[in-house]
């Protein structure tokens, strides 16, 4: 019993290599622990040494030569003095005069070593107008000065929940503008979970993939469908998995969904080869042309001369164990992949996937019409788009073609509120739309037919019959 409360303390803690999220404010970055690897975030570099073996959600201060320095529960107090408050802000003028420190004296404290709780704390005694002010606008002063000049930072684990925050907030280009309240939805609805295959697409830096393989634990099948030379997975690194999530992980190239389909695909070692390497052949073949047009005009002064150098000799023998090597190590890449592009061939193959993700800026509907031959009937699908006019169309066409139903087209909607006594209220700035979902059930084609065909031609039946029963209750009763 002892064992799992070890393991999960661990788990808890900060280890050197992982990858953790710096919090401020409502700032994210995400970082990887890293002894004497200097960090910048928000314009001040630190070191992450100090934080290993902290427990995470810690609050770390930054001292003046980047070390953290662990904040205390105790210490998070607010011991600001403000000495009493006014009832109103109506005879405050904001005419910049109101400070009696300049921003040198600012500068010289700071060179003295005061904190930013102390130079708060100078700022307020310095402030002519502070006193005057209301009670909440004291606070809101103090909330202020305390984002510039305190230098304190919160180590946070790796979720789902705040990777999609941090890149919604600094980066929301990269994950299609896709909100953290949709991406819950997405996993909600395509039913992601432990022990299941599902098949995922989408160019949101690996943000889906990763939240994909959270929701599943370790457990199932992750078959990654992705555009162009190799799979982005910068978000789902993001997350630390430790290496028997990365087994269940598997990776298919789109261009070879319509071979694979076919019957046409093949997975032999000189068709990826061909196909992985056919530019850089290109490139080798142009340099090796430009090669010998030098060799041919310096053939003739190296024609007089003969080297019998052993440097060179040497030199010559190391170039070619080192060309040798590479090859090698080509060849063994080669095999991986091709062992990699099989096993994710024979998953799909099975045509029996549990669920379909898609999350990318491409046009949706060919590749979901094309995706949705892998998956099983009686699954779900989810497609998320940044635009409405897409997922309408993906809509009509899967309407008109059938093999899905309770087809639904919905958008998220989200507000912030501000929970304080007296001052509760939505947040002003909020976010403008978090993008669509069209999600569905897969069903295979002729059942589709049979039972739209059975509605169509049952309705006005049981209309008829319902007549009949009306018109024999009243010949019974007349």
């Amino acid at each position: 019993m002892a064992h799992p409360a070890v393991d999960s303390d661990e788990e808890s803690r900060i280890s050197e290599g992982d990858y953790v999220v710096l919090k401020r404010g409502d700032v994210y970055k995400s970082v990887q622990i890293e002894k004497r690897k200097k960090v910048i975030f928000e314009k001040q570099w630190m070191f992450m040494d100090n934080s290993v073996g902290e427990l995470y959600g810690s609050t770390f201060e930054v001292d003046s030569g980047g070390k953290l320095i662990l904040r205390k529960p105790n210490n998070t107090e607010d011991p600001t003095d403000t000495k009493g408050a006014g009832l109103d802000n109506r005879h405050i003028v904001d005419d910049g005069k109101s400070q009696k420190l300049t921003r040198d004296d600012i500068e010289s404290l700071k060179e003295q070593g005061l904190k930013g709780q102390e130079i708060i704390q100078q700022l307020i005694d310095n402030s002519t107008t502070f006193r005057d002010k209301t009670e909440f606008a004291q606070e809101k002063y103090i909330k202020k000065k305390k984002k510039k000049y305190e230098s304190n930072i919160t180590v946070l684990k790796p979720t789902s929940r705040i990777l999609a925050m941090m890149y919604h907030g600094r980066e929301p280009g990269k994950v299609c503008h896709l909100r953290y309240d949709t991406l819950a939805q997405m996993l909600t609805i395509g039913n992601i979970h432990a022990g299941s295959k599902v098949v995922v697409f989408e160019t949101c830096a690996g943000l889906v993939l990763g939240s994909v393989m959270e929701r599943m634990g370790g457990h199932g099948s992750v078959i990654q469908l992705y555009p162009g030379g190799g799979p982005v997975r910068a978000g789902m690194e993001s997350f630390g998995f430790p290496s028997h999530f990365h087994n269940t992980l598997h990776e298919f190239p789109l261009c070879k969904v319509n071979a694979l389909l076919s019957g046409t695909l093949n997975v032999s070692e000189k068709d990826l080869d061909s196909q992985s390497n056919g530019k850089s052949d290109e490139q080798g073949s142009s340099s090796q042309v430009s090669t010998d047009r030098g060799d041919e005009s310096s053939s003739e002064p190296q024609s007089m001369e003969v080297s019998t150098d052993p440097a060179e000799a040497k030199k010559k023998e190391d170039s070619e164990k080192l060309r040798e090597q590479k090859a090698q190590e080509k060849r063994v890449r080669m095999e991986e992949k091709r062992k990699r592009l099989a096993a994710a061939a024979a998953l799909l193959e099975g045509q029996n996937a549990d669920g379909l993700v898609i999350a990318s800026r491409f046009h949706p509907c060919p590749v979901l019409l094309g995706l949705l031959k892998f998956v099983a009937p009686s699954r779900p699908f989810v497609v998320y788009c940044q635009y409405r006019e897409p997922l309408i169309e993906c809509y009509t066409k899967l309407r008109e073609q059938g093999g899905a139903v309770s087809l639904r087209l919905t958008d998220s909607w989200l507000r912030h509120y501000q929970v304080l006594p007296n001052r509760t209220h939505p947040v002003l700035l909020m976010s403008g739309g978090g993008g669509y979902l069209l999600s569905g059930i897969t069903v295979t084609a002729d059942a589709a037919a049979t039972s739209g065909s059975q509605q169509k031609s049952g309705e006005p039946a049981a209309k008829r019959i319902k007549l009949d029963e009306i018109k024999s209750t009243s010949d019974s009763s007349a």
